[in-house]
């Protein structure tokens, strides 16, 4: 390791298990001290133990680093201010915030309930910004600081099943991006990371056709350990130059997304009318129209490399 987190202090939510794990270990290996938080939740949100942060921290630790847990939600917002306040009275102060964790609600868009909706949006969107809120004064403070978001290709590109899950991934996009914006004055770094991972909260895609037998396995070709070296740059000073982009880990393979931009243009000098849009504006765009059905594997239909 050659300890480009030396003297930080990072704040990874979701730390107990899968990436969050694998982040909170790396950034401890590079110097940092870490805050592990996770409440022990399954998969859904429901229960919580401790133990999983507990082995986290126990592990850091015997390996020679510094790292406490803490078991807060991210969705309570004195919950999330208690991470970046265990943070501060441990270790002095909080260089780095993860926004990592997450939960699954999946359901096929007219049986997704109002209580499933509201769950994934708390703990994915709203975490992410209580988080990031409670961490906002001692950037401030010291001029410096880099904050990671979890993104994910079911809100960059879409997925069955994930209406709820999708349209808060493509919101914390939105967050990071005005606070990169707001926080370049005194500093302060926001990307996004948008990783391929086998984990928990893949491990509960189904498996029964051909084709999608053949997506888990390409998911369970791509380990958890492969997103962190990417989190542990944007939360160095390797990375002062590096805000407001959206990034992407496949195995080996780091990507840039691309923001929405205007890709056809038209126009009608006399004005548009619904006849004219049918008969003149769709034809010329049908080329480039993103297709009716896309999910990630057809934008990445190739094996992890």
């Amino acid at each position: 390791m050659t300890g480009i987190l030396e003297h930080k202090v990072v704040a990874v939510t979701g730390a107990g298990r899968g990436i969050g794990r694998e982040i909170a270990l790396l950034c401890a290996r590079e110097g940092a001290a870490v805050v592990v938080n996770d409440p022990g939740v399954a998969g859904d949100g429901a229960g919580s133990e401790a133990a999983p942060a507990e082995q986290t921290v126990a592990d850091i630790q015997a390996a020679g680093g510094r790292a406490i847990a803490n078991f807060a939600s991210v969705a309570d917002p004195a919950g999330a201010a208690s991470i970046i306040a265990d943070a501060v009275t441990h270790f002095g102060r909080i260089d780095v915030v993860v926004n990592n964790a997450g939960i699954l609600r999946d359901a096929i868009w007219h049986k997704m309930s109002h209580e499933d909706w509201r769950a994934v949006i708390d703990v994915h969107l709203n975490g992410a910004f209580n988080v990031s809120k409670a961490a906002t004064p001692y950037f401030r403070e010291q001029q410096s600081g880099s904050f990671v978001h979890f993104t994910s290709t079911s809100g960059l590109i879409g997925n069955i099943g994930q209406a709820n899950y999708s349209a808060a991934k493509l919101g914390i996009i939105g967050l990071s991006q005005s606070i990169a914006l707001d926080m370049a004055r005194v500093g302060v770094r926001s990307n996004c990371v948008a990783p391929f991972a086998w984990s928990r909260m893949t491990g509960s895609i189904p498996a029964e056709t051909p084709e999608q037998k053949r997506r888990v396995e390409r998911l369970q070709a791509m380990s958890a350990d492969k997103v962190a070296p990417l989190v542990a740059f944007l939360a160095s000073d390797l990375s002062r130059d590096v805000t407001n982009q959206i990034f992407s880990v496949r195995k080996n393979e780091i990507m840039l997304f691309s923001k929405p931009r205007p890709i056809r243009s038209m126009t009608r000098m006399e004005g548009w009318t619904p006849q004219a849009i049918a008969d003149e504006l769709v034809p010329s765009f049908r080329p480039s129209f993103a297709r009716a059905d896309e999910v990630s594997a057809h934008v990445f239909p190739y094996d992890p490399i």
